[in-house]
């Protein structure tokens, strides 16, 4: 049914934004034997996992969602990563569900992403700059890099316990850093006490209506059934798209740079849409928002189908894609300006397009200057002490 194609769409960019958002955050903190961990995990040349993941209340544009997926991954520091998942697709009733498949690959020698949808014969290509490419590496709650993010936050073990029949030690974090302070958060991982390797993890999140995303979105991921330094051959690698598959755009979608450029664009693309600037920078909110916006001038898919009427998938997606890859951009580069400590700040809750002069977003660029995006959505670099004062003019919240 044409129906389940553009929901399948919407599936996989909050699927893939909730992901980002795991992965892409980091804070301060340190550990011992959890880094003790991450050294033994490194040293893994090929390994894989089962995922399976429950997404409940979510809406992302006009569409309620619950889904459930399950994963097999692959994954090679010499060849890149493959996912292979099955779900089901819950209407918005609640009373029928429409398989989903597809086989998603990242690949290391070439900079790029392909997904294959085969329930509806459909493929997209993403080609990456260096950056984003090592960033997309870590989507999926790689166990490395939940590892690492753990340690980025404050966590605390749970002891030694048995799992599936393994001693094992646990560790566990409610830190809200975990995902950029967007909702709560509850991540454990067992680490074997042989090994000192992962053999299951959890993931529980839960992100309010002021996401945007529904009454209380839910997402729960178990990361389970490790193999560590199993044999992988190139084959493995090597996408197969049918010939009576099409793309779900015109051709490759170039990943955004993570750089000014690229926030100023996503900026002057969400005010021009809406009037306003995105209140918050973090990855989910904005993919959400970009939905909307993207489709703001379309009937409703829900209208559409009461309707007895076909939605335009591919006119669909390429507003969808075209809207998000740019604000996609500006919330992966505010990302990295915090991954990398360089204390950024934001402001569209209280700065619109009218407030030319004030503070939009602001970010340390040496010991004492900061880059400075306006109202106006011009840059400038000023000293700490010119923004200090400038800082001081902000409207009241």
């Amino acid at each position: 049914m044409k129906r389940s194609i553009a929901t399948v769409i919407i599936v996989v960019a909050v699927t893939v934004a909730c992901i980002v958002a795991l992965t892409l955050w980091r804070g301060t903190g340190s550990g011992l034997a959890l880094a003790d961990v991450l050294t033994q995990i490194q040293q893994v040349n090929a390994y894989m996992y089962q995922m399976s993941m429950t997404v409940t209340d979510a809406t992302f544009g006009d569409e309620p969602m619950n889904v459930k997926t399950h994963t097999t991954a692959l994954i090679s520091e010499e060849w890149g990563m493959k996912m292979t998942t099955e779900a089901d697709e819950v209407t918005p009733d609640a009373q029928s569900t429409a398989p989903i498949s597809q086989e998603m690959y990242v690949l290391a020698r070439q900079n790029k992403a392909i997904t294959i949808m085969h329930g509806q014969k459909k493929y997209m290509e993403i080609d990456f700059n260096d950056v984003a490419f090592e960033e997309t590496r870590k989507e999926n709650s790689d166990p490395r890099a939940m590892v690492e993010e753990i340690l980025a936050c404050d966590y605390v073990s749970l002891g030694r316990s048995t799992v599936d029949g393994i001693e094992v030690e646990g560790f566990q974090t409610t830190d809200p850093n975990y995902i950029g302070g967007a909702g709560q958060v509850d991540v454990r991982i067992w680490v074997d006490v042989k090994t000192q390797l992962p053999v299951r993890s959890e993931i529980d999140v839960e992100m309010g209506k002021a996401m945007g995303l529904g009454e209380e979105m839910h997402m729960q991921m178990v990361l389970h059934d490790f193999q560590w330094d199993v044999s992988v051959d190139a084959s493995e690698f090597e996408p197969v798209i049918p010939d009576d598959y099409t793309t779900l755009a015109d051709g490759p979608i170039k990943m955004p740079a993570m750089n000014e450029e690229t926030a100023l664009e996503g900026l002057r693309l969400f005010a021009d849409s809406s009037g306003a600037y995105p209140e918050k920078l973090d990855l989910m909110t904005l993919l959400s928002q970009a939905s909307d916006l993207a489709t703001k001038d379309m009937p409703s898919m829900r209208e559409l189908v009461e309707q007895g009427k076909e939605v335009d998938v591919d006119a669909r997606t390429q507003a969808m894609i075209e809207a998000m890859m740019p604000i996609q951009g500006l919330g992966m580069f505010y990302m990295l300006l915090t991954q990398e400590q360089k204390d950024p700040a934001y402001y569209g809750d209280i700065v619109t397009p009218e407030d030319e002069d004030q503070v939009l977003m602001r970010w340390k660029v040496s010991e004492t200057e900061y880059r400075v995006i306006f109202g106006s959505l011009h840059a400038e670099t000023v000293t700490a002490d010119v923004l200090a004062e400038l800082e001081k003019t902000l409207p009241e919240q």
